[in-house]
């Protein structure tokens, strides 16, 4: 992915808490946290932290699955974050450690007392044998052992390890090697919620070893990387735990700026925009405590879904004979083509092998209505009720054989499943990215009426939840009671009048986590009690407990790094 100089500052390095969190009365509520932190770090490990490295979680406002089908994106990043303490692991306090100094070695530890210390090493593994002369060999990338199948929060930490070590420290080289590396995790995102805690740890994760390892730090200054080539490098290290991300998460959590949400576009190149919000819009977030963890459940869940919306596109582009593969002699190489790329090639945008920006509504609009069209004849079964198709009947009309098929469409997603719903999934993704955009419009327009924006914005976002439970299929029982109880907020009397909610969604990858409600500035305080009292599943939990269910938030900073002076 190539990035544009939007994406190509670097990443920050702060030395105050007023830098990290972009205001002083933010930065006060996290002092005691950010205090303890480094007080455990010193009782476990016997030495100061260097850095801390810290990642946000972030709310999408709009544009839910749609990242990896190449449609912009709208989120913000939010002040629940991932702190990691860290430091190189002094040579005096070796024996206390079974590695010892070895290269690289880490001792993770985490504040949460469920979670215990873990110590763990990567290694390199020659591709010839021990009798061949050592300039001979070549060295394979670093290797850490990740188990996919149970997955600990120490996984999470690894996949962010790996982007340092294969792109930092090259393979081929016998004197590039790690420092062993001391960490500390603590963190207030909360897991399984949809507000990216699984991103936020994998991206400061990837700051805490870039910082141990000196990269932001004198002669190795220069080989920093910029925020957009973190997000790769994120993006990258998530699918290390068996996630296929589009890029949504890691964009919002390392590029977002307070006070703004992000529009993130991928095409032609990663693109971050920041995004004012109407002066009265407060965003709402509130857990159903239906614990999705993304990467337990890709199999029949997200990385299904992203199966899916790609066989989509193949099958259109192999209706409507768009030339999308590479030919040499007698050989025809496939490759993955999205949705967007299908649009723009069909509505004419895409020249010269390059697809054109189409932020432009006129633009989008224009194929829209053609491509469902098509959609709607090729992507459904020729007979019968349903809006699923088989297996067999997707490959037939994909234009590849079943061996080809199965290797760039499947080999590499954990799909277990044998009925596809490749029309739904389609008409979810091209009316969301047209809702995106409508977003963008309405918030960037001067002037206005702001309570007639608030309304379009509102009724953006309630399309938005309605598209993803029923077309997209990644909704949750009790996420759509969420939205129900939200949303009855307009029929309380608040003093003021009828209680100003003007939409309700849910927010992030689905299947349980956090819905995200726009209201009012004036009525948010009574909106969150609303939602504390109506909703069932809170019924019983202490009011500190249910402080971080449901909170107001505004848009924050993007990831950085804090460094110690003294």
């Amino acid at each position: 992915m190539t990035v544009l100089p939007a994406a190509d500052a670097p990443i920050p390095i702060f030395t105050t808490l007023k830098e990290v969190y972009g205001s002083l009365a933010t930065a006060a509520k996290h002092a005691e946290r950010w205090d303890q932190l480094v007080r455990e770090f010193e009782t476990k490990f016997g030495h100061k932290p260097t850095y801390v490295a810290r990642a946000p979680g972030r709310v999408n406002l709009i544009g839910e699955h749609i990242d990896y089908a190449d449609f912009g994106v709208l989120p913000a990043a939010i002040e629940h974050d991932i702190l990691i303490a860290c430091a190189p692991r002094p040579a005096s306090t070796v024996a206390a450690h079974p590695d010892g100094h070895a290269p690289g070695s880490v001792v993770a530890e985490n504040l949460h007392t469920r979670y215990t210390r873990q110590v763990f090493m990567p290694t390199r593994r020659h591709t010839l044998g021990d009798d061949v002369p050592l300039d001979a060999v070549r060295v394979a990338p670093w290797h850490l052992d990740i188990d996919k199948s149970e997955l600990r929060w120490e996984s999470y930490v690894k996949a962010g390890y790996y982007g340092v070590l294969n792109h930092f420290f090259s393979p081929s080289s016998v004197s590039s090697v790690p420092v062993p590396v001391d960490i500390l995790v603590t963190g207030n995102v909360p897991p399984g919620s949809g507000l990216s805690s699984s991103a936020a740890m994998v991206v400061s994760s990837t700051l805490a070893f870039l910082a141990a390892n000196g990269i932001f730090d004198g002669e190795k200054a220069p080989t920093k990387p910029t925020k957009g080539e973190l997000v790769n490098i994120a993006m990258e290290n998530e699918r290390r735990v068996g996630v296929n991300s589009g890029g949504m998460d890691q964009s919002a959590s390392v590029i977002a700026l307070p006070g703004s949400a992000l529009y993130v576009s991928f095409v032609p190149s990663l693109h971050a925009e920041p995004i004012g919000l109407p002066r009265d819009a407060v965003f709402v977030c509130a857990n159903s405590l239906v614990v999705s963890n993304k990467a337990e459940s890709a199999k029949h869940q997200y990385n299904l879904r992203v199966a899916e919306t790609l066989a989509a596109a193949r099958l259109l582009s192999h209706r409507l004979n768009l030339q999308v593969d590479s030919t040499d002699g007698d050989n025809t190489k496939r490759r993955l083509v999205t949705l967007r790329e299908v649009l723009a090639r069909k509505s004419g945008f895409y020249q010269d092998e390059q697809d054109a920006q189409l932020e432009d509504l006129g633009q989008l609009r224009k194929g829209l209505v053609d491509v469902l069209g098509i959609a709607m004849d090729y992507l459904l079964p020729e007979f019968g009720n349903r809006t699923d198709i088989s297996l067999d009947e997707m490959i037939n009309k994909s234009g590849m054989d079943e061996a080809e098929f199965r290797e760039v469409y499947l080999s590499g997603v954990d799909a277990e499943t044998t009925k596809f719903e490749l029309y739904l999934r389609a008409q979810h993704v091209l009316e969301e990215a047209l809702k995106v955009l409508k977003f963008r419009e309405v918030c960037l327009a001067g002037g206005g009426n702001e309570e007639s924006k608030l309304q379009t914005l509102g009724k953006l976002m309630n399309d938005s939840h309605d598209s993803c439970h029923r077309q997209f299929d990644c909704s949750h029982p009790k996420v759509n009671d969420l939205v129900r109880v939200a949303r009855s907020f307009r029929e309380v009397e608040t003093g003021r009048g009828k209680g100003r909610i003007y939409g309700s969604r849910m927010t992030g990858a689905g299947w349980g986590g956090c819905t995200v409600s726009l209201v009012h500035r004036e009525d948010v305080e009574a909106f969150i009690k609303h939602v504390k009292k109506k909703y069932a599943s809170y019924e019983g939990m202490s009011e500190e407990d249910l402080a971080s269910c449901v909170f107001a938030t505004e848009p924050g900073m993007g990831a950085c790094v804090y460094k110690f002076t003294n």
